[in-house]
């Protein structure tokens, strides 16, 4: 499991079920990768037949995550991870500006396709390659997209499981005590698909918005790194990315997925990527 420390206060390990030992630092490889324009949502599986949706686990080499939401530009569809689902460093690594991480185009296991996606977008690499120098934005701007191979476009649905949505992207702070969902997939929970679904309520924002600090029965653990996390009105609040130990043992942080997109959309090179919504209305199932 590769965690990675978080500076500041609050001590934050990253969740993604991988081995802790540090794997060696590698060379951040620049890939071209064609703009395209904003298109009009792909037409997508029934949500009970669909194999590829949000919650499923990606692969990356070894670095087990469970995936957030479906993405689009004109051409391509994308499953979300955590940047850091593809890390190479050490847990005590602080910001995603340094870190060492595996290149785009690393072919990652998604599960429920019959080929392996590619890994497009790593807001890692390109805040490496920008010299992104906000430490806020460093430390918690925590997003990668890979992208789904073709053959399986006809098995993918966006909506997230037991919850439905997401129906759009929150912008608005949230408030300390704000309800809050989840799910994770982590392998850790053996299959038992009970416990994926989780509620819990907001412990309020950090880091100028970057981050949202939540906490839910049970915890995200490691392999839920990356999972959607939606705000009581069903809206995409982030992606799950940190487990805390410390000021409050169990709660977990979630990058912010409106300031996470638009600064993929403002230097990622895909040209104008959606996130999806959902088919199915949202539906809080859990009291």
């Amino acid at each position: 499991m590769t965690h990675r420390m978080v500076k500041g206060p609050r001590r934050t390990v990253r969740t993604t079920a991988m081995g802790f030992a540090a794997a060696a630092a590698v060379v951040l490889v620049a890939v071209e990768l064609p703009s395209t324009a904003s298109a009009a949502a792909p037409s997508w599986a029934p949500a009970g037949q669909a194999a590829i949706h949000p919650g499923v686990m990606t692969s990356t080499e070894g670095g087990d995550c469970t995936s957030n939401f479906i993405y689009y530009n004109a051409t391509d569809v994308f499953i979300g991870q955590a940047a850091h689902c593809a890390g190479t460093g050490a847990p005590t690594e602080t910001s995603g500006c340094t870190a060492g991480t595996k290149p785009l185009g690393t072919k990652v296991t998604i599960k429920g396709a019959s080929k392996p996606g590619i890994l497009a977008y790593s807001s890692w690499i390109t805040m490496a390659q920008r010299h992104e120098q906000d430490n806020n934005t460093c430390d918690h701007n925590d997003l990668a997209l890979v992208k789904i191979d073709p053959a399986d476009r006809d098995k993918i649905n966006p909506s997230v499981p037991f919850f439905g949505g997401p129906i759009g992207i929150s912008t608005a702070p949230i408030a300390s005590g704000d309800r809050i969902y989840t799910y994770g997939n982590s392998p850790l929970r053996a299959g038992v698909t009970a416990l994926s679904p989780k509620a819990g309520f907001s412990l309020g924002d950090d880091a100028g918005g970057w981050t949202h600090t939540c906490y839910t029965v049970t915890p995200g653990i490691p392999g839920d790194s990356g999972s959607a996390v939606l705000t009581k009105d069903g809206k995409a609040l982030g992606v799950l990315a940190s487990l805390a130990l410390a000021p409050v043992a169990g709660s977990n942080g979630v990058g912010d997925m409106s300031r996470e997109l638009d600064y993929l959309n403002a230097h990622g090179g895909l040209g104008t990527v959606s996130l999806a919504p959902g088919t199915e209305p949202f539906h809080p199932v859990i009291p």
